[in-house]
């Protein structure tokens, strides 16, 4: 992108503001004069309902305030008011007090931020309604729309975002809208950042807890963890976390012989973070860090509604009725994420002028998946081809295997904090080696049916074959600076320049595959990401903001289709497409920030309208049992989102968050069969919704303290948290998708049926799950129950479908009802 066209765009861009955003500044208004009147009726309420002399004193107590909370989402610490953007950010207590123990737990209480639960370790994020659908593990090239970093080290990974034990964490930062001026490609809709509590110089502290659960039924879970900072001499000190946590299972698996597996999604996670930070001179401190922790599954949340092996509609088989939180699978299905991070940051101070910070960060990951293939594969064997019942039912595991390697390194240079003009400049490096493998190894295969299957790549028996190695790298440049035009008006400029270069080589091999082997690919891209931010004290409780930002996600190639098990017509809808554009963004937003009641409440509110060009929507290919990236040209985001807290006495804390989002393609994208006949392609149809997000979600919180006497205090907390409707992917809403065609005869059907179709509801309904904690603490111990899912509600959080759906139809659903008890002591020594 040349300047010229640079100088177009946010010419554009600041026009957009005041066409876009004419409706968005309305609502901001509207919630601004609705912020400002709070106080006032609550005054006028007092006055009429008459209050008590303490509680005259109360209100008049300063000191019953909301805690302020500081931020770094600037690269620097800044009061969460005081950002010039939409920041929502949860404590390290609060997340104690919400039970959250991971990054679901922490979206079902933040506006704008969305996540699908798709197992252990795969949890995929979304950021104010900006998706291109569900990314599934044969999917390694695609890139993350939200970038996900803790402290200073990105650890995002697209599908696999690493489900890390929130354990002696500071805060959890949600930034929301594009942030790749200060964070890069990856953080296209938002960034979350997992602030962790830094080593203490001088202090001796600990903690340990403990708790017991049962999920669902009968299935025990429980953790062990605990924290330790130690001084070592007067210039360091050295802080550990160790920890372990069994999850319990709530799945049931059904066999082929009828019996059932209970419980089968169990599993653990356990590791340690690691840090010691040295300060040998004044002004400079060295923190390096090790972070381990590998998680283990013994299947997925998933609850099958149709499975060609399991199917109730057959006369030729046994019948095979699944129920509530049942799956049918025949052999064991595994996951296993190992996670090391090592980090060094180095922060020097010049004075109160000017600060150095170097951060320099490896990774080593290891990611293998075991999923039953089976009924995947006997679509093909039993249904395509037609092979008899011995060969369509032997085993068929499909196993997934992602390596990677991530160094990266960043330097920055910021000014002082206090003058009126404040920036940040650096640089940014990352390497990335990534392996992917698959392979779908049918023993048996080749000697019951007579059908070769050694290839040049693959082995005897193994049906599917890939090896996908590739390397990527990124150098970026990045600054951005805030002026103070007066002591009310903020302006800020930002941009970051970046070079993407990305190589792969593809191995498909076996009978199942299209043969490609040794092929190199490549791709690359360079620009700029700008932004542009004003910030207005309008009053010194009242801030108003606006700004215009870019988001940027790079393209990549396409795997190759698997050409055996399409149809023609798939064959020409979904072929001759080995690569995909890069995704870009453009954000205009305005908000309002407020605080009033003499500190005791606050209000934050953002509208935004995002405009999105070449969206990577991800599609199933048909019969192809493949996934292809297809670029939309034109999509649309708008919508809000509000938080506001209060804290009327010391005693009690209400909160309340919630986003509006509608979020639609604006392009058609057709195909011409083999017959002719135009039609649209998965559903990609201009006024067809984006997916995974819903159009409504809220949350609500409140937390209630009671003194006991001789330094006991009683807690109660609550929350309730409602989602929308929404769909997994944008082909979901094709006409005819929840139909799925299975009679007799068909070449994709095994044995007779006496129903023709098989129907369901491809719209994910709505849910809501509550939470509720009990407890009683002094400043040495914690005591509480809590039950999680208070109304254990079956919730279905995407649509997991094998082979077009004509394999399996299933949903992956939320962690069932938890009952639990937990114990923290507090010490120091």
């Amino acid at each position: 992108m040349n300047r010229t066209t640079i100088s177009n765009h946010l010419i554009l861009s600041l026009t957009g503001i005041f066409v876009h955003g004419t409706a968005l500044l309305y609502v901001a208004l509207v919630a601004v004069l609705i912020s400002t009147s709070i106080p006032v009726l609550a005054q006028q309420t007092a006055t009429d309902a008459g209050t008590t002399e303490q509680q005259d004193e109360d209100d008049e107590d300063d000191s019953v305030a909301l805690e302020r909370v500081m931020v770094t989402s600037q690269k620097r610490n800044d009061d969460i008011q005081d950002i010039p953007f939409s920041v929502a950010a949860k404590s390290g207590e609060e997340l104690i007090r919400l039970g959250a123990h991971n990054i679901e737990d922490i979206a079902r209480n933040v506006a704008g931020f969305s996540i699908q639960d798709l197992g252990p370790g795969q949890s995929q994020v979304t950021m104010r309604g900006v998706s291109s659908g569900q990314i599934v593990r044969d999917q390694p090239g695609v890139k993350e729309q939200v970038g996900i970093y803790l402290d200073e080290s990105v650890i995002s990974l697209s599908l696999f975002t690493p489900d890390l034990e929130l354990i002696d964490i500071d805060r959890v930062e949600v930034l929301r809208g594009p942030q790749g001026t200060l964070f890069g490609s990856g953080s296209l809709s938002g960034t979350v950042r997992y602030i962790t509590t830094q080593p203490i110089l001088g202090l001796h502290e600990g903690e340990v807890s403990m708790e017991g659960n049962l999920a669902g039924d009968d299935d025990l879970g429980g953790s062990f963890k605990s924290i330790l900072n130690v001084p070592v001499g007067d210039k360091a000190a050295l802080r550990m976390t160790p920890y372990f946590t069994r999850r319990g299972g709530f799945i049931d698996a059904v066999q082929p012989d009828g019996s059932i597996d209970t419980d089968v999604n169990d599993g653990e996670r356990y590791g340690a973070r690691v840090a010691l930070r040295v300060e040998p001179t004044a002004g400079l401190a060295i923190t390096p860090r090790m972070v381990f922790q590998q998680v283990t599954a013994d299947g997925f949340n998933r609850q099958d509604a149709f499975n060609i092996l399991a199917n109730p509609f057959t006369t030729t088989r046994p019948r095979v009725f699944l129920g509530e939180r049942e799956q049918f699978t025949q052999l064991k299905e595994e996951f296993d994420d190992e996670f090391l991070l090592l980090d060094l940051n180095l922060e020097y101070q010049f004075g109160n002028k000017l600060t150095l910070t170097s951060v320099s960060s490896y990774t080593d990951r290891e990611v293998v998946q075991v999923r039953d293939g089976t009924a995947l594969t006997g679509s093909i064997t039993g249904g395509t081809i037609g092979l008899g019942e011995e060969i369509f039912t032997l085993d068929a595991p499909l196993i997934d295997t992602t390596d990677i390697e991530v160094f990266t390194q960043e330097i920055r240079v910021s000014g002082d904090p206090e003058a009126p003009l404040r920036w940040v400049a650096g640089a940014f490096y990352s390497d990335i080696q990534r392996d992917y493998s698959q392979d779908l190894l049918v023993r048996g295969f080749e000697d019951l049916s007579g059908i070769p299957t050694v290839g040049i790549l693959n082995p005897k028996d193994v049906l599917f074959f890939s090896r996908i190695p590739y390397d990527f790298e990124q150098l970026a440049f990045f600054a951005e600076l805030t002026y103070a035009l007066t002591d009310r008006l903020d302006i800020t400029v930002g941009s970051r320049y970046f070079d993407f270069d990305e190589s792969r080589e593809l191995n498909f091999d076996g009978i199942f595959a299209d043969q490609t082997i040794a092929q190199p690919g490549k791709t690359s891209s360079d620009g700029f990401s700008p932004r542009f931010m004003i910030n207005y004290a309008a009053t010194d409780m009242l801030n108003l903001n606006a700004q215009v930002s870019k988001g940027f996600r790079l393209g990549g190639i396409n795997d190759p289709l698997n050409a055996p098990l399409c149809t023609p017509e798939d064959l020409v809808t979904f072929g001759g497409r080995p690569s995909f554009d890069d995704e870009e963004l453009w954000n205009y937003e305005v908000g309002a920030k407020s605080s009033f009641w003499n500190g005791r409440g606050t209000f934050n509110v953002a509208a935004y309208w995002m405009d999105i060009d070449d969206l990577q929507a991800t599609l199933t290919a048909g019969t192809c049992s493949s996934r292809i990236i297809f670029n939309v040209p034109n999509s649309r985001v708008r919508g809000f989102d509000f938080e506001l807290a209060l804290q009327p006495t010391r005693n009690i804390n209400l909160s309340v968050a919630g986003t509006l989002v509608d979020a639609e393609l604006r392009s058609t994208i057709t195909s011409v069969g083999g017959d002719g006949i135009e039609s649209v392609v998965e559903a990609i149809e201009r006024g067809n919704r984006l997916p995974t997000t819903p159009r409504f979600e809220i949350s609500a919180g409140a937390n209630f303290n009671w003194n006991i006497g001789k330094g006991w205090e009683g807690f109660l907390n609550t929350s309730v948290q409602h989602v929308g409707s929404r769909f997994t992917q944008i082909g979901d809403q094709a006409e005819g998708f929840g139909v799925v065609n299975i009679a007799t005869g068909l070449p994709n059907n095994i044995g007779d049926v006496d129903q023709a179709t098989f129907v369901f509801d491809p719209k994910l309904p709505a849910y809501e799950i509550g939470n509720a904690r009990l407890g009683f603490r002094n400043p040495e111990w914690e005591v509480a129950v809590f039950v999680n899912n208070v109304w254990d509600s079956n919730a279905k959080l995407a649509l997991d479908q094998e082979r077009g759906r004509l394999a399996r139809v299933g949903f992956l659903v939320a962690q069932a009802r938890t009952f639990g008890l937990t114990a923290r002591r507090f010490f120091n020594f």
